[in-house]
C-alpha cells in the first residue's frame, strides 16, 4: 500500500528543508568568533635569566623592561632615563618598589644604570625578575 505523501517525495522535491543548513552556518560562526579570541597578541619578549634562590614578590611594584637590545619599556612604550627619573620621583612619593624585568642578553650595565638611577632618588626596594629552576 502507497501512501500519497511518499508519492509526492519520490518524483521530486518540492522544498528544501534549510534547516539543517543553519545550523551548519550558525556553528562556523560559532567555532571562527572562538577561535579568533586565540589570536596571539603582540607584546615585548624577555628571556628572564634562572636563579635558584628567587623569591615571590607580592608587592605593587612599577615593572620596567629591558630587551636583549638593551631598549627600556615601561607599560609598553619606550622610555628614555630623563622620563624614568620623573617616574621614580613620583614612586617615591607613593612608597612603591621598582621591579626590573631584564632579558639575559641585555646589557648589564644599563641593568645597573636603572638600579643605581632608583637608589639615588630614594627608592629602597629594588628587585629583579628571574625564573626559579
Amino acid at each position: 500500500m502507497r501512501f500519497k505523501g511518499r508519492m509526492e517525495l519520490e518524483h521530486g522535491l518540492k522544498q528544501i528543508d534549510i534547516a539543517p543548513l543553519i545550523d551548519v552556518v550558525f556553528q562556523l560562526l560559532i567555532f571562527f568568533m572562538l577561535t579568533s579570541s586565540f589570536l596571539i597578541q603582540p607584546g615585548i619578549k624577555v628571556n628572564l635569566p634562572k636563579a635558584v634562590t628567587s623569591e615571590v614578590v607580592t608587592l605593587e611594584n612599577i615593572e620596567i623592561l629591558i630587551t636583549s637590545e638593551s631598549v627600556i619599556y615601561l607599560n609598553g612604550k619606550v622610555v628614555t632615563t630623563r622620563e624614568l627619573k620623573k617616574l621614580f620621583v613620583q614612586a617615591v612619593k607613593r612608597n612603591q618598589s621598582i621591579l626590573i624585568k631584564a632579558d639575559k642578553r641585555a646589557s648589564l650595565g644599563r641593568v645597573v644604570e636603572i638600579w643605581d638611577m632608583a637608589r639615588d632618588l630614594g627608592i629602597s626596594q629594588v628587585n629583579i625578575a628571574t625564573n626559579q629552576e
